[in-house]
């Protein structure tokens, strides 16, 4: 299987970024590490082995991108104005940076997002953003509404960063249009903290008629690894 490791210093950010990429060929995947997770947790956690079958035959290829979430979100020295300046400059470096990458190396119009729990919200905010550049997104066990770290303070950067907050009010036909050609997964577990989330996410989906696959997942699942790898095989 193809692995490359990538490093570079992003204008977008101001420091140098990591991201590894599996595979050689297929639909193109960013794959978001989880709150403060790093770009090589989806190889250490048994997510990239999960789906080598496909890696290795050319059906798809990951983009494991790392995270700025300790510098934005999760940063509590900063005020939250900065912190959501942050995750604006983090959009700019996936769209001007990582997206070109893939363009670059792989030929399918389409990319597809896949998060987990925190990447979760990077894969679902990223993907509806740009719904003209990302086709796919599967998150699991995502939690979409982050605006508890902003203490109260809101201006155009945070709502146009929380989904449950943009997408009730979009009613541009360019969006929408694209949204229902698009396909978007959320799964969780009966015993996942992120259920209600997931839910509450799948409804404003239903509300503004664009398909949406909602999974809640028995068996006792729960907000972990192992049940994510099912998640990733049964999906990918």
């Amino acid at each position: 299987m193809k692995r490359e490791y990538h490093k570079w210093f992003s204008p977008s950010l101001g420091r140098d970024m990591e991201l590894l990429i599996f595979g050689h060929a297929g639909y193109p995947a960013v794959v978001f590490p989880t709150s403060q997770g790093r770009f090589y947790e989806f190889e250490d956690r048994q997510m990239v082995s999960t789906v080598q079958d496909k890696l290795e035959h050319g059906h798809l290829q990951l983009y494991c991108v790392d995270s700025v979430d300790g510098e934005s979100w999760y940063n509590r020295d900063v005020p939250p104005r900065w912190r959501i300046a942050r995750q604006a400059q983090y959009g700019n470096y996936i769209m001007n940076e990582v997206v070109p990458l893939i363009r670059q190396m792989n030929q399918y119009s389409g990319i597809g997002t896949i998060g987990i729990s925190f990447g979760g919200y990077h894969a679902l905010n990223i993907a509806l953003r740009h719904p003209d550049v990302f086709t796919g997104m599967l998150s699991m066990s995502g939690a979409f509404d982050p605006s508890h770290f902003l203490r109260g303070y809101y201006d155009d950067d945070c709502y146009f960063n929380i989904p449950t907050h943009y997408l009730p009010n979009i009613g541009d036909p360019w969006y929408l249009d694209r949204y229902r050609r698009n396909n978007y997964v959320l799964a969780t577990g009966v015993h996942d903290q992120c259920w209600n989330e997931n839910e509450r996410m799948a409804q404003i989906f239903r509300a503004k008629n664009i398909p949406c696959r909602l999974d809640v997942w028995g068996d006792n699942t729960g907000h972990d690894w192992p049940w994510w790898q099912r998640m990733l095989q049964t999906y990918l």
